[in-house]
């Protein structure tokens, strides 16, 4: 008889690209497999703005942390779906490997239309900076990631600037910047989803994180699965072209075999093996020169 967690794998499996649309499998991937013991959640619905989505989580390794490095996650699901509940696999992982890790709800199609969820995104990178010293992280040393439309967020927020200023954060906070499968240079707008959230801003190029890369860039990470259907890999190929045509450091992996869900799976524990993308996002992060350490 097949075991809860191969149950809870088939099922989240099964479900495949519907992570960008729907939280019931990721609900099934935090009840079916283990999580990770080295990480812990160390507060949750933490206010980092006034609407009732600005809320975040935070997780620490299980033995505290003094001066560590922070990563900040922000999940995908079509800039219209997501809760940041269903990404405890994600906090806890990053977590035992050492990261004070913040997870934030933005607010999603149709309450807003771009750029509300990037300068949600700029409002929790300043609660960072103000409050993540009280659970051990080092606001000197932050790691910004993010899977599909959280991959976007995240490279619009690490490559146009005006964002982070608007927050009123220094140019060079966000350390090193980490895309999953996500969508960077996908003009014209031909998806229900990218026009609802993109179709009424009056400069498209504006919404697009290629638009911006520039020398100055903090060094990138771009992820991609060769299986992709959903964000095809040339979004995540076009930007690290980009990237080092100006100069910028950026390292570009593709892992045969993943799709669009697989490539956020292998942040599980339940999927680890099918390939090394925690293993890959943690070596690039920490070579970023934290100062930070595990107490």
């Amino acid at each position: 008889m097949a075991s809860l967690i191969d149950l809870g794998r088939r099922a989240v499996l099964a479900a495949g690209s519907a992570l960008l649309s729907a939280c019931s499998p990721l609900g099934l991937l935090n009840a079916f497999t283990p999580a990770d013991a080295g990480g812990r959640l160390a507060a949750g619905g933490i206010a980092y703005g006034p609407d009732a989505r600005h809320r975040l989580d935070v997780y620490v390794p299980e033995q505290g942390a003094d001066r560590a490095p922070v990563m900040v996650f922000l999940y995908g699901g079509g800039w219209n779906n997501g809760e940041r509940a269903d990404y405890a696999f994600v906090g806890r992982a990053f977590a035992a490997q050492g990261f004070v890790t913040v997870i934030p709800d933005y607010r999603l199609v149709p309450q807003v239309r771009f750029p509300a969820f990037v300068e949600d995104g700029a409002l929790a990178l300043r609660w960072v900076r103000d409050h993540i010293a009280a659970y051990g992280g080092d606001a000197a040393g932050i790691a910004l990631s993010g899977h599909s439309a959280g991959a976007h967020i995240a490279m619009m927020l690490a490559l146009d600037r005006r964002f982070l200023a608007r927050a009123g954060l220094p140019p060079g906070f966000v350390r090193s910047a980490i895309g999953l499968a996500g969508p960077y240079d996908f003009l014209p707008f031909d998806d229900p989803r990218s026009i609802a959230a993109f179709g009424e801003f009056p400069r498209p190029r504006e919404t697009q994180p290629i638009s911006f890369a520039d020398a100055h860039a903090p060094r990138a990470f771009l992820a991609t699965g060769d299986e992709d259907e959903t964000v095809r890999p040339r979004n995540s190929v076009s930007l690290a072209e980009k990237l080092r045509a100006t100069g910028a450091a950026v390292e570009l992996k593709t892992y045969p075999g993943l799709g669009h869900a697989g490539i956020l799976l292998a942040l599980n524990t339940g999927f680890r093996s099918r390939a090394p993308v925690l293993a890959d996002i943690v070596r690039f992060a920490k070579a970023q020169g934290f100062a930070g350490s595990r107490r």
